[in-house]
């Protein structure tokens, strides 16, 4: 049971002030024997994600130390851990006396627009649980519907119920479910993953599949397409260590990279990759050439980011999702 619910959110009601050209809001809270400071996004479109930054700094250190940091972050019935990360401008991380750590959720499931609050449950330094909400509010976003002719043999992939491709698609959910705390490679923005910025499709288009048969199915669009020639190169959009590297029945040629714990990016339908799974990959580091395998009415790449699983708007990675540039 929290013994002080209230405390902190009564004084970051006066602290809040909104950063200029920068989706983010800041709240400071002080005592004598510790800081904390949360960066967040107070605002997002469905599909983007909420994100905060959390530090914590020590200001009198207790003569026994209580335990580690431990903190959540929640909105609606969605739940994330805090991930210590590398802090901003070469400062060190020390679990007795600095911290920053991270925690984000997709907003994918949010089907209408919403004034919420988001849930802070924390202990600093092991000491005494406290929690503290903080005002958020999904946006409406509006999505593009397009219809998709389908030939025999895309009809064919896009319908096929083989025990091979439930495998692959099993693998896939598994590798992007993992959540491995060690995990951080990228805090700063991503980096496109194509020199082209010619897009033929976007996230979260409402497709609806014309099948050569005659039938039809509906789905969503997850990430954003290239139009892009096969054998274009295809970069790392961030740091990180590649966790699947494979030919899928539908996505053909595939590569995912994990950046923090939960975040991963994807890249389909390549004609060739240049890494293998596990390999460390830095941004900007060639990892395949575009191509048309899979499901694909063309040459192109697709690209989408991950996060705790669920489709999220790779565009939002493109700037500072994570409030790493200590401007804010």
């Amino acid at each position: 049971m929290f013994k002080k619910p209230l405390l902190l959110c009564a004084i970051t009601a006066l602290l809040f002030f909104a950063a200029p050209r920068a989706p983010c809001e800041e709240a400071v809270f002080e005592n004598e024997r510790y800081s904390l400071q949360v960066s967040y996004n107070a605002s997002a479109p469905q599909g983007d994600a909420l994100f905060v930054r959390m530090i914590l700094s020590r200001v009198k250190k207790q003569t026994t130390d209580k335990g580690a940091t431990k903190a959540t972050l929640a909105l609606g019935n969605a739940v994330s851990d805090f991930y210590v990360v590398q802090p901003r401008g070469g400062k060190r991380s020390n679990p007795d006396t600095y911290l920053e750590m991270l925690a984000y959720i997709a907003l994918s499931t949010w089907r209408e627009p919403a004034q919420t609050e988001l849930t802070i449950n924390y202990s600093a330094f092991g000491e005494e649980n406290m929690m503290f909400k903080l005002p958020f509010t999904v946006t409406k976003k509006e999505f593009v519907s397009e219809t998709i002719a389908l030939n025999e043999r895309n009809t064919a992939i896009q319908t096929d119920s083989s025990p091979q491709r439930a495998a692959q698609i099993d693998t896939l959910n598994q590798v992007l479910a993992a959540k491995k705390t060690d995990a951080v490679f990228q805090q700063g923005a991503f980096t496109p993953p194509v020199s082209s910025t010619r897009r033929t499709s976007f996230f979260g288009d409402r497709r609806v599949y014309a099948y050569s048969t005659g039938k039809t199915s509906t789905t969503e669009h997850y990430g954003t397409d290239y139009g892009v020639p096969t054998g274009t190169p295809v970069f790392a959009t961030g740091s990180g260590r590649v966790a699947l590297a494979e030919n899928r029945i539908s996505t053909g040629w595939s590569v995912v990279i994990e950046h923090l714990p939960g975040l991963y990016s994807l890249y389909y339908h390549m004609d060739s990759l240049a890494v293998k799974a596990g390999q460390a990959v830095k941004q900007g580091e060639e990892i395949g050439k575009s191509g048309a395998t899979g499901l694909a009415t063309g040459p192109h790449l697709h690209w989408e980011m991950r996060l705790n699983g669920s489709a999220v708007n790779p565009d939002m990675f493109l700037g500072d999702f994570s409030f790493f540039d200590e401007k804010h």
